[in-house]
């Protein structure tokens, strides 16, 4: 089975190719100020491009659906229902910050990853990855750091992962000390391929959603509607 996925959820956002048979076949990552509306379509069909595939040798589509960027979501999932519609692929829904975890795949440690939120806050879950399949610690929540700190207390040590993790760090080396680790810079953001690995693991065993009721999962009201209250 060969799966194509899309990863919107932050700024820096990208699409993945991967087959169950080969493995990862193409990956992109790019950062984006403006959004990723008017690159999103270019850069699937630069990906399948390098790979001399076009869509009619995909099995099935896979995409984030939160927490993250409330417009980048949007974009993502629009973009994968306008293609299920127009193909009849299947389509895959990952959660943005399990997926996140699964860059550190059979970590000793749990892992903690979390994205701005703004107002503050960050969204964040942990999640133990040493099996085949990732385990969920706590629940995805918007949560102050300082609160979320205490949280991950109860753990001897937590890996931290996101620009959460990079932007309010200190609060967590002050609360957590030498429990507190902190991935490389190369692990601090999202991963399309990661996105892609869980996407066909859920594909390989049926794990579809109906393009049609398929939505983002924010966690919490946007900020125009909290402004609104």
């Amino acid at each position: 089975m060969r799966i194509l996925a899309i990863e919107t959820s932050t700024m820096l956002g990208g699409v993945a190719v991967m087959d169950d048979a080969r493995g990862l076949l193409s990956e992109s990552r790019s950062a984006v100020k403006a959004g990723h509306s008017g690159r999103l379509m270019p850069e699937i069909d630069t990906a399948l491009n390098r790979v001399s595939l076009t869509l009619a040798d995909i099995d099935a589509l896979c995409v984030t659906t939160g927490p993250g960027s409330f417009t980048g979501l949007r974009i993502g999932l629009s973009t994968v229902k306008g293609l299920a519609y127009s193909t009849g692929l299947p389509v895959v829904a990952v959660p943005t910050l399990e997926a996140f975890a699964w860059n550190l795949p059979a970590f000793a440690h749990p892992v903690c990853p979390m994205l701005d939120a703004r107002r503050k806050e960050v969204y964040a879950g942990v999640f133990d990855t040493q099996g085949e399949t990732i385990t969920r610690l706590m629940e995805e929540t918007s949560i102050k750091p300082d609160a979320l700190a205490s949280e991950l207390k109860k753990y001897k040590k937590v890996m931290l992962v996101g620009e959460g993790a990079v932007l309010y760090k200190e609060v967590f080396m002050s609360a957590l000390g030498q429990s507190a680790l902190f991935a490389p810079a190369h692990l601090m953001v999202p991963s399309p391929a990661s996105v892609a690995e869980l996407g066909l693991k859920m594909a390989l065993k049926g794990e579809f959603e109906d393009p049609a009721t398929l939505s983002p999962r924010y966690i919490r009201k946007s900020e125009a509607e909290l402004k609104k209250k």
